[in-house]
């Protein structure tokens, strides 16, 4: 047993804790699932047992311990119902949260400031290959030929618009039969778009840079978008 928490102690995490919560999971993994962070808690006070987030390549577990550390309480959720994920820095420790995509919040404090970066690093990652692999599905569609996205197009009208995974792809798309007038109004063109910052007032540019952060925030674009975005915005603070 020792051996196997070992590697879930870099970061001073309470042994008891991470061996009462590795010999409960054993069972609950599910096939290919693989633990790869687990961050307890640490309360000021002395706790029994305190909660824990388990970080898999599959979901998020919250463990909490109940009955003075005789039972555990599980609530999971897959990476596809996260929405977003934060992490709060204080004085005694972080707190870390998520949301989902059904508005649900979800948050634990205490957790050591090491810890907390370390699953909000890794929760980062798995979005991001959720994304990627969105990414690749998109594509597969693109290849599909005229007459068989005419014969689905019911279909796609009514996807979600959770399921767009590159708000910058959007932003260069531009319907084929627009004329020159009605191009000016978009973004798309260099030109019209260099054009409509520099018109732009400082608040004006301000508030477009602050709409990119919560497209960012949101998982909507990645940070390499974002820095551009903002690299070009300033550019004309």
């Amino acid at each position: 047993m020792k051996e196997q928490i070992k590697k879930f102690l870099n970061e001073e995490q309470d042994p008891k804790a991470i061996e009462k919560i590795t010999s409960k999971l054993d069972d609950l993994l599910m096939k290919n699932e693989e633990i790869g962070y687990i961050a307890v808690q640490k309360k000021p006070a002395i706790t029994v047992l305190p909660d824990s987030i388990v970080m898999t390549n599959k979901r998020i577990i919250i463990c909490q311990p109940k009955n003075l550390g005789l039972s555990m309480n599980f609530i999971d959720y897959t990476w596809d119902e996260i929405e977003g994920t934060f992490v709060k820095e204080n004085i005694l420790g972080s707190e870390f949260s998520f949301s989902t995509k059904t508005n649900m919040e979800v948050s634990i404090d205490y957790i050591p400031k090491i810890q907390a970066r370390k699953i909000f690093t890794y929760a980062k990652e798995q979005l991001d290959i959720l994304k990627s692999g969105s990414i690749v599905n998109a594509t597969v569609i693109d290849e599909i030929p005229e007459v068989a996205i005419e014969a689905e197009l019911e279909f796609v009208e009514e996807m979600e618009t959770e399921e767009v995974v590159d708000f910058a792809e959007i932003m260069t798309v531009s319907p084929p039969d627009f004329n020159r007038e009605s191009q000016s109004n978009f973004d798309t063109p260099e030109i019209s778009k260099e054009r409509l910052l520099s018109e732009l007032s400082q608040d004006e540019l301000f508030e477009k840079l602050q709409n990119y952060k919560k497209l960012l925030d949101n998982g909507l674009i990645l940070q390499g978008e974002y820095d551009a975005y903002k690299k070009e915005i300033l550019g004309y603070m």
